[in-house]
Protein backbone atom coordinates (compact mmCIF):
# COMPACT_ATOMS: atom_id res chain seq x y z
CA UNK A 1 0.00 0.00 0.00
CA UNK A 2 1.39 3.75 -0.72
CA UNK A 3 2.20 6.01 2.00
CA UNK A 4 2.90 8.88 0.59
CA UNK A 5 3.72 12.20 2.48
CA UNK A 6 -0.04 13.32 0.90
CA UNK A 7 -1.26 10.75 2.45
CA UNK A 8 0.24 11.13 5.57
CA UNK A 9 -0.93 14.87 5.42
CA UNK A 10 -4.23 13.92 4.44
CA UNK A 11 -4.38 11.37 7.48
CA UNK A 12 -2.97 13.94 9.71
CA UNK A 13 -5.58 16.66 8.87
CA UNK A 14 -8.64 13.67 9.21
CA UNK A 15 -7.39 12.49 12.57
CA UNK A 16 -7.32 15.65 14.58
CA UNK A 17 -11.09 17.03 13.13
CA UNK A 18 -12.99 17.92 16.42
CA UNK A 19 -16.33 17.06 17.60
CA UNK A 20 -16.04 13.25 15.35
CA UNK A 21 -15.86 14.24 12.18
CA UNK A 22 -12.65 12.24 11.31
CA UNK A 23 -15.55 9.42 10.87
CA UNK A 24 -17.26 12.24 8.21
CA UNK A 25 -14.25 13.44 6.67
CA UNK A 26 -11.95 10.21 5.51
CA UNK A 27 -8.04 10.91 4.68
CA UNK A 28 -9.42 10.67 0.85
CA UNK A 29 -12.17 13.72 1.49
CA UNK A 30 -9.42 15.83 3.03
CA UNK A 31 -6.97 14.72 0.18
CA UNK A 32 -10.01 15.41 -2.24
CA UNK A 33 -10.57 19.08 -1.16
CA UNK A 34 -7.07 19.98 -1.03
CA UNK A 35 -6.97 18.77 -4.49
CA UNK A 36 -10.06 20.59 -5.04
CA UNK A 37 -9.05 24.07 -3.77
CA UNK A 38 -6.19 24.01 -6.32
CA UNK A 39 -8.37 23.84 -9.20
CA UNK A 40 -11.27 25.72 -8.03
CA UNK A 41 -8.73 28.34 -7.78
CA UNK A 42 -7.33 27.76 -11.27
CA UNK A 43 -10.98 27.48 -12.69
CA UNK A 44 -11.97 31.33 -10.85
CA UNK A 45 -8.85 32.35 -12.27
CA UNK A 46 -9.99 31.28 -15.33
CA UNK A 47 -13.31 32.10 -15.49
CA UNK A 48 -12.66 36.36 -13.93
CA UNK A 49 -10.07 36.47 -16.85
CA UNK A 50 -12.20 35.05 -19.57
CA UNK A 51 -15.26 36.84 -18.76
CA UNK A 52 -14.83 39.64 -16.55
CA UNK A 53 -11.41 40.85 -18.16
CA UNK A 54 -11.93 39.78 -21.84
CA UNK A 55 -15.56 39.99 -21.75
CA UNK A 56 -16.44 36.39 -23.70
CA UNK A 57 -19.89 35.02 -23.17
CA UNK A 58 -20.13 33.41 -19.50
CA UNK A 59 -20.84 29.66 -20.51
CA UNK A 60 -18.00 29.80 -22.93
CA UNK A 61 -15.62 31.40 -19.86
CA UNK A 62 -17.10 28.78 -16.99
CA UNK A 63 -16.36 26.18 -19.84
CA UNK A 64 -12.93 26.63 -20.13
CA UNK A 65 -12.33 27.07 -17.00
CA UNK A 66 -14.23 23.92 -16.50
CA UNK A 67 -12.42 21.75 -19.03
CA UNK A 68 -8.67 22.69 -17.03
CA UNK A 69 -9.85 22.15 -13.57
CA UNK A 70 -11.77 18.86 -14.39
CA UNK A 71 -8.05 17.80 -16.09
CA UNK A 72 -6.28 18.74 -13.25
CA UNK A 73 -8.05 16.94 -10.93
CA UNK A 74 -8.20 14.18 -12.84
CA UNK A 75 -4.07 14.07 -12.59
CA UNK A 76 -3.89 15.24 -9.07
CA UNK A 77 -6.57 12.78 -7.68
CA UNK A 78 -5.44 9.94 -9.54
CA UNK A 79 -1.68 10.40 -8.43
CA UNK A 80 -2.06 11.81 -4.93
CA UNK A 81 -5.16 11.02 -3.33
CA UNK A 82 -6.19 7.90 -4.98
CA UNK A 83 -2.61 6.23 -5.85
CA UNK A 84 -4.99 4.74 -8.63
CA UNK A 85 -2.30 2.37 -10.78
CA UNK A 86 -5.69 1.03 -12.75
CA UNK A 87 -5.44 1.29 -16.77
CA UNK A 88 -5.80 5.16 -17.12
CA UNK A 89 -8.41 4.42 -20.66
CA UNK A 90 -11.29 2.82 -18.50
CA UNK A 91 -10.86 4.75 -15.96
CA UNK A 92 -10.70 7.85 -17.83
CA UNK A 93 -14.28 7.22 -19.60
CA UNK A 94 -15.49 6.76 -16.15
CA UNK A 95 -14.54 9.92 -15.38
CA UNK A 96 -15.43 11.99 -18.28
CA UNK A 97 -18.95 10.73 -18.37
CA UNK A 98 -19.10 11.75 -14.23
CA UNK A 99 -17.53 15.36 -15.32
CA UNK A 100 -20.09 15.81 -17.69
CA UNK A 101 -23.02 15.23 -15.87
CA UNK A 102 -21.22 17.50 -13.10
CA UNK A 103 -21.01 19.93 -15.84
CA UNK A 104 -24.69 20.03 -16.86
CA UNK A 105 -25.83 20.02 -13.42
CA UNK A 106 -24.07 22.08 -10.97
CA UNK A 107 -21.80 23.84 -12.99
CA UNK A 108 -24.06 25.13 -15.99
CA UNK A 109 -27.43 24.37 -14.55
CA UNK A 110 -27.07 25.73 -10.98
CA UNK A 111 -24.62 28.70 -12.25
CA UNK A 112 -26.91 30.12 -14.82
CA UNK A 113 -29.97 29.52 -12.87
CA UNK A 114 -28.30 31.59 -9.78
CA UNK A 115 -27.19 34.23 -12.26
CA UNK A 116 -30.47 34.25 -14.26
CA UNK A 117 -31.84 35.19 -10.44
CA UNK A 118 -29.40 38.19 -10.38
CA UNK A 119 -26.62 37.04 -8.53
CA UNK A 120 -23.60 38.44 -9.41
CA UNK A 121 -21.82 35.20 -11.57
CA UNK A 122 -18.63 34.45 -9.03
CA UNK A 123 -20.81 33.85 -6.03
CA UNK A 124 -23.56 31.91 -8.47
CA UNK A 125 -20.14 29.37 -9.50
CA UNK A 126 -19.42 29.01 -5.76
CA UNK A 127 -23.10 27.92 -5.02
CA UNK A 128 -22.61 25.93 -7.72
CA UNK A 129 -19.64 24.34 -6.57
CA UNK A 130 -20.98 23.14 -3.29
CA UNK A 131 -23.08 20.73 -4.68
CA UNK A 132 -20.05 19.61 -6.94
CA UNK A 133 -18.11 18.95 -4.58
CA UNK A 134 -20.13 16.39 -2.56
CA UNK A 135 -21.00 14.55 -5.82
CA UNK A 136 -17.86 14.43 -7.85
CA UNK A 137 -15.89 12.98 -4.30
CA UNK A 138 -18.37 10.16 -4.25
CA UNK A 139 -18.57 9.71 -7.61
CA UNK A 140 -14.27 10.05 -7.84
CA UNK A 141 -14.28 7.11 -4.82
CA UNK A 142 -17.06 4.68 -5.73
CA UNK A 143 -17.08 4.90 -9.23
CA UNK A 144 -13.98 6.33 -10.76
CA UNK A 145 -10.76 5.51 -8.43
CA UNK A 146 -13.04 2.69 -7.14
CA UNK A 147 -10.27 -0.66 -6.26
CA UNK A 148 -7.67 1.99 -5.97
CA UNK A 149 -4.86 1.34 -3.44
CA UNK A 150 -5.46 3.30 -0.41
CA UNK A 151 -3.18 3.38 2.55
CA UNK A 152 -3.70 0.96 5.80
CA UNK A 153 -5.60 2.95 7.76
CA UNK A 154 -7.32 5.24 5.74
CA UNK A 155 -10.86 4.86 5.05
Amino acid sequence: MPDTWFHRLCAGISERLPFGLERLAPPTFIGYLLVSAVCFTADMVILTLLHGTLGLPLPIAVTAGYITAFGLSYLLNRTLNFSSHAAVGPQLAVYVVVVVVNYLVFILGVTSGFTALGIEYQLARVLGGAGEGLYMYAAMRWLVFRGAMIPTGVR
